[in-house]
């Protein structure tokens, strides 16, 4: 299993500075932004723009993401304990209960097959 890292991008030096004003403003309007594997642990990520973000093998420990729109970013392999996440919006590909045993026990998150 990967382990979470600090990831090597001016971007996500904003996130992990809580600079989500910054982080949306500099976020490219075309193509994916890569945040594979990152380490956003406690963090405050609400008002973070998540449209065509990878958030694959990403760790999501204790981090506040309420109110997000998760749909159209990639969240396969990545970790939700103890994350806040009412009134988050997910993929269709994951179900409640794959998200609820990722916010209760860690486990990665795992799509299912169409």
């Amino acid at each position: 299993m990967s382990q979470p890292c600090q990831l090597d991008s001016p971007l996500y030096h904003l996130l992990r500075n809580e600079d989500i004003a910054g982080f949306n403003a500099q976020k490219p309007t075309t193509g994916e932004v890569d945040l594979c594997g990152g380490d956003f642990r406690g963090l405050d990520l609400r008002t973070l723009d998540t449209q065509r973000i990878n958030f694959r093998d990403a760790y999501f420990r204790g981090t506040d993401l309420r109110g997000l729109d998760l749909r159209e970013a990639q969240l396969e392999g990545a970790s939700l304990a103890h994350a806040q996440i009412s009134g988050t919006y997910f993929p269709a590909e994951l179900s409640a209960d794959e998200i609820l045993m990722s916010v209760n026990f860690g486990t990665r998150l795992r799509y299912r097959s169409k």
